[in-house]
């Protein structure tokens, strides 16, 4: 497939490539790490990146200006996004072909070539792999598209803590670094933490409830977010901070956006993406998220988080 992909590339002189909304360093690593590998391997293509803007990720890379004219003719390449409807710039179905490179489950086969890898950390630990299997047939890579792609395993990868990171993953983390850009200052800007966003996990941290099976929950509503003048998307990146505690099985976070209930689910066995897949989500076996429209929705989520940790602890 990955040679497949090379084709289509060689064959098309605009190239567009989009990632989910609200994106993550993977989303933005593999997306912009991509753009990179293209760029300096086919200086005389014309390579975009488009989406939502997500300031904490600013500093990585910067999106495009696409217009519906870019799309004529053009090849489309949808990064680290397992369904349609998370796609970033609903204009992806405009171009002339269209490729799908993911490490969740295959469940929305949209595309004309997929690509799907669930054994991957992360779809930039995919396009570091691409770069590779395609060194003999010209592709390149610069300094910052190895920068970018590293950003976005150890983002996918917890700092390689999480199950999904293998021996393959620290061999290509550590060609990567051999690129030479600043690691320290990488880190520092990944990990930095605004005041009011400390602040705003200390009171997480106080107020999180557990049952006895291990299952947590946080709700974090509008006021909370005003009163710590924090976005959802930041309160959003604090779900992790659960993970180290003794007795925790799963957790959930709710944090209240404009126009719905942003549902974040981890979990330290039990699998748990099928739930998001009930209440319009989906993700990986221990990391996952879903969206409802109602808190009354919220405790049947709650409710059926709970019931997993019970049969899974048997309790």
């Amino acid at each position: 497939m990955k040679e497949k992909i090379l084709d289509a590339v060689q064959q098309f002189e605009t190239i567009i490539i989009h990632r989910h909304v609200r994106p993550d360093p993977d989303a933005l690593g593999s997306q912009c790490g991509l753009a990179e590998v293209l760029k300096s391997s086919f200086p005389d293509k014309k390579i975009l990146v488009t989406g939502e803007t997500e300031p904490f990720l600013e500093f990585l890379y910067r999106m495009d200006e696409v217009s519906d004219e870019d799309y004529r003719e053009a090849l489309v390449i949808v990064c680290d996004t397992a369904n349609q409807e998370r796609i970033s710039d609903q204009r992806y179905g405009k171009g002339k072909m269209l490729i799908k490179i993911d490490h969740h489950p295959n469940e929305d086969q949209y595309g004309d070539l997929i690509w799907v890898d669930t054994s991957a950390s992360s779809v930039s630990e995919m396009i570091y792999e691409f770069y590779l299997s395609g060194k003999d047939r010209g592709l390149e890579i610069s300094q910052k598209g190895a920068e970018v792609i590293y950003a976005g395993i150890v983002g996918d990868t917890g700092r390689f803590l999480f199950p999904s990171t293998t021996d393959r993953t620290f061999k290509y983390a550590s060609e990567l670094i051999d690129f030479g850009f600043p690691l320290n200052s990488l880190y520092s800007e990944l990990y930095k933490t605004k005041i009011n966003v400390a602040k705003l996990s200390g009171y997480v941290l106080q107020n999180f409830e557990v049952t006895p099976s291990g299952a947590a929950s946080v709700i974090i509503r509008s006021d909370l977010l005003e009163k710590y003048e924090t976005t959802p998307s930041e309160a959003s990146q604090l779900v992790s901070i659960l993970g180290d505690i003794e007795g925790m099985t799963a957790w959930v976070f709710f944090v209240e956006e404009k126009d719905q209930i942003r549902v974040r689910l981890r979990s330290k066995g039990p699998v748990i993406n099928g739930l998001a897949k009930r209440y319009r989500g989906g993700g990986h076996p221990l990391a996952a998220g879903a969206s409802i429209e109602k808190w009354e929705e919220a405790e049947k989520v709650f409710e059926e988080l709970e019931t997993i940790c019970r049969e899974y602890r048997g309790v």
